[in-house]
């Protein structure tokens, strides 16, 4: 059987919000998470996903001189 943890636990794990976890959820975004009633319970070996919000914004070397 899987062992879960709760969005309070998943949130100090990886170091964000509660509700960040929580909308992640919803979205769907992290693997094998299962609504049960008004809770979340995600799997205990899950990853972080990845900020889809940030973008690379890292303009390499050669096209600075450019600019």
């Amino acid at each position: 059987m899987f062992d879960y943890i709760s969005v309070r636990d998943a949130a100090k794990k990886w170091c964000i919000s509660e509700r960040r976890v929580q909308k992640l959820c919803e979205e769907k975004r992290i693997e094998g998470v299962i609504r049960f009633g008004h809770s979340w319970m995600i799997p205990k070996l899950s990853s972080k996903p990845v900020d889809l919000r940030r973008k690379n914004s890292k303009i390499p070397s050669d096209e600075k001189n450019d600019i």
